[in-house]
C-alpha cells in the first residue's frame, strides 16, 4: 500500500459538529461526495461544507464511513504512526506498565488512543496485533518497523491476528501468523500470577486483560467462599479466587483447549488446586440445572452476546437469562458478579437489564461495586462508546 496515497471527502453542511466535539466517526449520511469508487482502507482528509479541512481518517465503505485519526489541519505523515505509538507507550509508562509484578498490558487500545481499529497488547516479549480496519491491516509493516525500536527490545515477537476482526471478503486473504521475530511459549505474569497465554488460537488476544482490576477486586471476596466461575476461559478469575482462600472453586467453560489452558494456569500458580474442579459444559444449561445455594459467589463473564445492534435484542434476553438464574440460585447473602464486554450494549441498557433480572428472581439485592474496564484500555472522553466492558457486584438478599 502506497502510504502517501490520500483522497478528500466533503461533509453535508451542518454535519461537522461531532467532529469538531472530537467524535472520532463519521457516518456514511453526512458524506457529500460520492464515494463509490473509493477503495476501503484509503487515508483520507475529511472538510466540512465550506471546503475547511477538520482532519484525516480512514475510509471503509459501510455505515462508520470514517474513523478519525488526527483532528486539524496537519497533513498527513508517515512519522504520525511513530509518534501515536511513543504517545500510547508513554501514558502506560505512567500507569507503571510494565512493571515486576506484571508484565503484560493494553498498549494500544483504539480510539482511546487516538488510533481507531487498532489493537496492541503486549505479554513480556511478545506484542499481539490486532487490526479492526482494513486501513490500519495495510499499514501493518509501517508498525512492525517502528516497535522493536519503541520497545527497546532485540528478543520480540509480534503476532498479527487480525483474521477475525476484519471484514470477511479481506480476512480470507491474511492469517494469524508471526510477522517478526520466532514465537516462543507466553507465561504472562499479572500482579504476580503467571499464566499461559496461546495468542494464535485464543480468544481476542489470548488472554481478558480489560478485567485486571475487576479481578483483584474478586480476590478480596473470595476468602472462605464456594464460588462459581461461569465462561471461566483460561481461569484468570479462578487463580485470583483460589490464591485468596476461597473454599471450592468450579470452573465452567464449554471449550475443552480453554479448560486444559486453565489447568496449566493453576500449575504454574500457588494455589490451592484441590479445591478446583473444571467442567466442561454450556454455562447456561449448568445454571439452568445446578441446584440451589451451592455457591457463595458466582461470576458471569460471558463472551459479547451482541457484537452489532441487530442482535441487540436477543442479547439481551440471554443477560436477563442468565443472571435471573444465577440471583434465584445463588445462597441467601451471595455476590454476584455480572460483567457484559458487548460494545452495543450501553451501560444504562445492561443495568436496567439486571434490574429486570433482579426483579424475576424476587429476591432482594443491593449494588456494592460498579466495574468497567482497566486504565491500559482508556476510554476517549469524546467517545463514551469505548467504555465497553460493564461490570457490577450484586449482593443477593433473602426472597
Amino acid at each position: 500500500m502506497d502510504l502517501n496515497k490520500t483522497g478528500v471527502i466533503q461533509l453535508k453542511k451542518s454535519k461537522e459538529i461531532s467532529l469538531l466535539r472530537k467524535h472520532p466517526w463519521v457516518f456514511s449520511g453526512a458524506i457529500h461526495t460520492n464515494t463509490n469508487s473509493l477503495e476501503d482502507g484509503l487515508l483520507v482528509y475529511v472538510h466540512d461544507s465550506n471546503h475547511r479541512r477538520l482532519g484525516f481518517g480512514h475510509f471503509h465503505q459501510g455505515s462508520i464511513a470514517i474513523k478519525m485519526l488526527h483532528f486539524g489541519t496537519d497533513d498527513y505523515k508517515e512519522e504520525f504512526w511513530e509518534q501515536q505509538l511513543r504517545n500510547a507507550l508513554q501514558s502506560r509508562t505512567n500507569l507503571s506498565f510494565p512493571n515486576e509484578k506484571t508484565n503484560c498490558f493494553r498498549w494500544v487500545h483504539g480510539e482511546g488512543d487516538q488510533l481507531p481499529g487498532l489493537i496492541i497488547d503486549v505479554y513480556d516479549q511478545t506484542v499481539v496485533i490486532q487490526c479492526h480496519t482494513i486501513g490500519m491491516h495495510k499499514i501493518l509493516a509501517c508498525l512492525v518497523k517502528c516497535i522493536p525500536e519503541i520497545l527497546d527490545r532485540t528478543d520480540l515477537c509480534i503476532i498479527d491476528k487480525s483474521v477475525s476482526s476484519l471484514p470477511k471478503e479481506y480476512a480470507r486473504s491474511i492469517s494469524n501468523k508471526i510477522i517478526y521475530g520466532t514465537a516462543t511459549e507466553i507465561k504472562a505474569l499479572e500482579c504476580g500470577y503467571r499464566f499461559t497465554i496461546d495468542v494464535l488460537e485464543g480468544q481476542k488476544t489470548g488472554f481478558f486483560l480489560d478485567q485486571r482490576e475487576n479481578r483483584k477486586i474478586l480476590g478480596s471476596y473470595s476468602k472462605n467462599r464456594s464460588i462459581l466461575n461461569a465462561f471461566s476461559y483460561s481461569g484468570g478469575f479462578s487463580i485470583y479466587a483460589l490464591a485468596a482462600g476461597a473454599k471450592e472453586v468450579h470452573s465452567i467453560d464449554v471449550s475443552t483447549k480453554a479448560l486444559d489452558l486453565l489447568e496449566r494456569n493453576l500449575k504454574l500458580n500457588t494455589v490451592q488446586s484441590t479445591q478446583h474442579r473444571s467442567i466442561c459444559e454450556d454455562a447456561i444449561d449448568y445454571l439452568e440445572k445446578m441446584e440451589s445455594n451451592m455457591y457463595d459467589l458466582i461470576i458471569l463473564d460471558p463472551p459479547a452476546f451482541a457484537k452489532n445492534m441487530s442482535k441487540r435484542h436477543i442479547a439481551m434476553k440471554a443477560y436477563k437469562r442468565i443472571n435471573a438464574l444465577a440471583m434465584k440460585k445463588i445462597k441467601s447473602g451471595g455476590l454476584l458478579f455480572s460483567f457484559s464486554c458487548s460494545q452495543v450494549v450501553t451501560e444504562d441498557l445492561f443495568y436496567h437489564t439486571i434490574v429486570s433480572a433482579g426483579i424475576e428472581s424476587g429476591r432482594e439485592i443491593r449494588v456494592l461495586h460498579k466495574l468497567s474496564q482497566g486504565p491500559d484500555h482508556p476510554v476517549s472522553l469524546f467517545h463514551p462508546e469505548g467504555s465497553y466492558l460493564k461490570g457490577l457486584v450484586l449482593e443477593i438478599g433473602n426472597s
